[in-house]
């Protein structure tokens, strides 16, 4: 399916067709809970929808941006690896897990990550723009020229992560220090 655009439809009581979408849109759509698994999507946007829980298995996401949405509990480790790239603006990935992804140059906008999931993931080049990453795990992640200066609540230790040329404000180096249980003061 090319250029065709989705509003405001309830794909929780009938599914989304496993097929191929590129240039699509998905606006004010309701998937939460629903299997869109070897699904593909290619340069396709989703604004404003409810991804919450849905099932990934074999799902293509090959330059697709997601607006405004609510992306609870997804784990991204379950996409289709060849390809993959995204962007997130505005939305709520809470309890998501992009586990052993490799997600280099990715931007994160204006989201919540609580307790996502980052562990041995590549996400060098990636930017983090106010991001609140509050309990996120970052473990044994490529870090390396990924930017955090503008993210909050993070712990990310340094001794089992790869952070070459990382960059945080300095209101970020208690996230970089807490393993240290020392005091800065500003």
């Amino acid at each position: 399916m090319v250029e065709k655009t989705f509003d405001k439809v309830d794909f929780t009581q009938n599914q989304l067709p496993v097929e191929e979408y590129e240039l699509c849109v998905f606006k004010n759509c309701d998937f939460s809970n629903s299997d869109i698994s070897e699904a593909v999507f290619m340069d396709c946007e989703f604004d404003n929808c409810n991804l919450s829980m849905v099932k990934l298995n074999g799902t293509a996401l090959r330059d697709t941006k997601f607006r405004n949405c609510k992306m609870l509990g997804l784990r991204f480790e379950n996409c289709n690896q060849i390809g993959l790239s995204f962007e997130f603006d505005n939305c709520n990935l809470s309890q998501s897990s992009f586990y052993r992804i490799k997600a280099k140059r990715t931007t994160f906008r204006n989201l919540k990550l609580h307790e996502a999931d980052f562990t041995e993931s590549d996400l060098s080049g990636s930017l983090f723009d106010n991001c609140d990453l509050l309990r996120t795990t970052f473990e044994n992640s490529v870090l390396e020229r990924t930017d955090f200066q503008t993210s909050f609540n993070y712990s990310i230790n340094p001794e089992s992560n790869r952070l070459k040329k990382a960059r945080f404000s300095l209101n970020g180096l208690p996230g970089l220090l807490g393993n240290y249980d020392i005091e800065i003061e500003y």
